[in-house]
């Protein structure tokens, strides 16, 4: 769970899949992050992927591990979310909490980087933003040495989103808000 932790979670897990498409997480977040390197590249950021393709065998601890090694300026996490309710939607981003003892040193350029992905995000009016959640529970937040966020790009188990979310266009245009995003969060550490 976290440095010197006895509470262990699952190496490696499938995540949800699309009601509507069946597409599996994994698939749908690694198309997601292709797209995101290259609109970053484009705009002049260095980018290092923990995975280019589906089957890989990488713990979340051992991805915060490579941003760490990497002294990323910030660990970008993509996700997609599910729920029982199908008529729960929106785009929505993770941060560490405040009151996690892992995360103390990160905890503000975290929330900074959160904060300015939301930001560019709302600014769609065709995409439904939550807003920000706090979490001291996973992982890749309790053991990154870097700041970190965690992109859910929508529920998956909507399925108006779900649709969306595998629409090329639409996940595009997405995906240049989170860069905008990670770009407005590079400006304001300079």
């Amino acid at each position: 769970m976290g440095p010197g932790s006895a509470e262990t979670k699952i190496k490696v897990s499938g995540g949800t899949s699309g009601v509507v498409t069946k597409k599996p997480e994994y698939k749908l977040t690694l198309e997601a992050s292709m797209i995101l390197k290259q609109l970053l590249e484009e705009k002049g950021i260095t980018v290092k992927l923990t995975r280019s393709s589906d089957n890989v065998d990488i713990s979340n601890r051992e991805r915060a591990e490579l941003a760490n090694n990497s002294k990323a300026d910030l660990h970008v996490r993509i996700h997609a979310d599910g729920s029982e309710n199908t008529s729960v939607k929106g785009f929505s981003v993770l941060t560490p909490a405040e009151d996690n003892s892992y995360t103390k040193s990160i905890y503000q350029s975290s929330l900074q980087a959160s904060q300015a992905i939301l930001t560019e995000v709302k600014k769609d009016q065709f995409v439904e933003a939550d807003g920000i959640r706090y979490r001291s529970d996973l992982s890749g937040f309790n053991w990154s040495t870097v700041p970190v966020t965690l992109v859910e790009l929508g529920y998956m188990t909507n399925p108006e989103e779900d649709r969306n979310l595998s629409d090329q266009a639409y996940l595009t245009k997405l995906m240049n808000h989170v860069a905008d995003g990670i770009v407005a969060y590079e400006e304001m550490k300079k």
